[in-house]
This record gives C-alpha cells, sequence and structure tokens, in this order.
C-alpha cells in the first residue's frame, strides 16, 4: 500500500492543510483546483482514510488527517532543507574534492600551485590531492578528477588533453663514456636502463618514421621520476623522461639525448573526471580553472 504513495501528493496535502483552501493551494504550485483535488482523492485510496471533510463553504481536517499533517509537516520541511542543501552544495563554490595524480615535476611543481591557487580564491573548498602512480578507479577509488600521462582506455570518463610531453632517452657523459653510447634502440638491451613502471620502450627514426618497440632491463626501477633522473645524473644508466623534468641538466650537459637518429613519440597528459551530468559547481570550476592555467603556460601544447 505505501508503496504506491506519491510524495507529491503528500506535499499538496500538507499545503491544503496549511492553507485550508485547494483553490490557494493550486494557486502556490502552479496548478489548477482540479488537479489537487485528485491529489488528495487518490492519495486517501491508497492510504485507505479520509483526510479531509469537503462541504462547499469549509475545509475539516478528520483525526486521521491532522495526525498526517502533523507528522509529515516537520519531515517535509526537514526534506526541503536536505534538498536545498543539496542544491547549494552543488551551485555554490564550497566543499571536498579528491585528486589522484601522478607525483615529481608534473605534480609537485605544475598540479600543487595551481589546486593552491584555487583554494585562495574559494576558501569554503577543501581538497584531497593524493599523489601516486597506480592505476586508479575514479568510482570505487572515490576521486574527483585524475591526472594521467599516456592513452586512457576507459570509455566511461572524459579525458581532457591538457598538453603533449616531449620524452627523451637520456644519460650522463660519464655513463657514455664508460659504456659507450648506443646508436640503435635495439642496443639497449646490453646497457644498464633506468625504469618506471614500463620496460617497454617506444622509438620513432627521424628520416623513415619506422617504429620499433624495445624491452629493456630495469637496473633501477622506480616510479618516482626524480629517482631515475638522480640515478642518472650518477652515472648509473640510461633514462626515459619528459624533457621538463631535467631541462637545467639538459642544459648543463649533465644530461645528453642518447639517440640522434630516433625520437620518442609525444605522450598526452590528461586529466580525467567522471561523465556526470550534475557535476558539482566546485568540481566544474575546478577542471576549468586548471584547463586554463596549463592552456596559459608555455609547454608543448
Amino acid at each position: 500500500m505505501l508503496d504506491k504513495v506519491n510524495l507529491s501528493d503528500v506535499r499538496s496535502f500538507v499545503l491544503v492543510a496549511e492553507l485550508e483552501s485547494f483553490t490557494r493551494c493550486a494557486d502556490a504550485l502552479g496548478v489548477s483546483r482540479s488537479h489537487v483535488s485528485r491529489q488528495i482523492t487518490r492519495l486517501e485510496r491508497d492510504l485507505g482514510v479520509t483526510l479531509l471533510v469537503r462541504t462547499t463553504r469549509s475545509l475539516k481536517l478528520t483525526p486521521e488527517g491532522r495526525g498526517l499533517y502533523q507528522r509529515c509537516h516537520g519531515a517535509l520541511g526537514n526534506i526541503n532543507q536536505a534538498l536545498m542543501i543539496s542544491i547549494e552544495d552543488t551551485q555554490q563554490l564550497r566543499g571536498h574534492l579528491a585528486i589522484n595524480c601522478v607525483g615529481g615535476v608534473l605534480g609537485e611543481d605544475i598540479l600543487v600551485p595551481i589546486v593552491n591557487q584555487f583554494m585562495k580564491q574559494h576558501p569554503q573548498v577543501s581538497i584531497n590531492l593524493d599523489f601516486s602512480s597506480n592505476r586508479v578507479d575514479l568510482i570505487s577509488d572515490e576521486f574527483d578528477i585524475a591526472f594521467r600521462m599516456g592513452e586512457l582506455e576507459d570509455a566511461g570518463f572524459i579525458a581532457r588533453k591538457l598538453f603533449d610531453v616531449e620524452m627523451l632517452t637520456l644519460a650522463s657523459p660519464e655513463y657514455l663514456q664508460q659504456y659507450s653510447q648506443p646508436t640503435h634502440p635495439r642496443q639497449l638491451d646490453a646497457h644498464r636502463c633506468l625504469i618506471g613502471s614500463v620496460n617497454r620502450w617506444s622509438f620513432v627514426e627521424n628520416h623513415t618514421g619506422e617504429r620499433i618497440e624495445t624491452v629493456v632491463n630495469g637496473y633501477l626501477q622506480c616510479k618516482n621520476g626524480r629517482a631515475l633522473i638522480n640515478g642518472a645524473l650518477q652515472g648509473n644508466g640510461i633514462v626515459r623522461v619528459p624533457k621538463l623534468y631535467c631541462e637545467q641538466a639538459i642544459t648543463k650537459g649533465r644530461l645528453i639525448n642518447v639517440f640522434q637518429d630516433w625520437h620518442i613519440p609525444s605522450v598526452s597528459f590528461s586529466m580525467i573526471y567522471h561523465k556526470d551530468r550534475f557535476r558539482p559547481a566546485r568540481l566544474t570550476s575546478l577542471i576549468e580553472f586548471i584547463y586554463r592555467e596549463f592552456e596559459s603556460r608555455s609547454l608543448s601544447k
């Protein structure tokens, strides 16, 4: 029986009881008087009780109607308040957001200042910023936004590319002097390579466009870009990292591009988030803020 009760019928009943008039209730709701009358009749039928005694001149609550009104009036007030809070949380820039991002230069040096700028402009927004390279599920891990390098295949989310990351294969002059400088990517299997989570490196020949993949050994394996670069600077091996991670070391000649005739295809750095029609204003604003900040930076877009 109760599963048939329509909440809009209950709302109309409470309003009729408050205003003591079908006509005034209809005017307040912007519907016809007959529509309100049908709602009350349906509610009485669904509950199996008489709620109102109607005459041509008066409207009176029955004892059952009075009891239902008293109980529903406060409950509907709480529901209305809860709905208004939900609307405010969606439309106003306040509340909590959770972000997942790779660490290193991209996360710590580029994203962190952008996030802090946003929080300074919107002090009612709090943010949990998680740095990890593991593949995350935005839903089960409860992240609102994630940032990742490379191709993203999950069609359940929006992937918004921020820029293309230029990748280089680098080594220190000391390492190349000690172990010789490879001229072809296939020669990497004889070298000490410093890798993150990927041991299959792709290359493109500059003149012919030939594409090859080669599996490299992980003399040092670490998902932290700074650690890999430090290893390369110490002469411990060959590393493949974004150019922006070590531009100063390249400029000073502390790291040298290993291959002259081969390059690594650029890798996309993207912001991913849920496909959600009713996205909170705090999330929409942060997404657009981050996109504009990346767009304004002199990165290899």
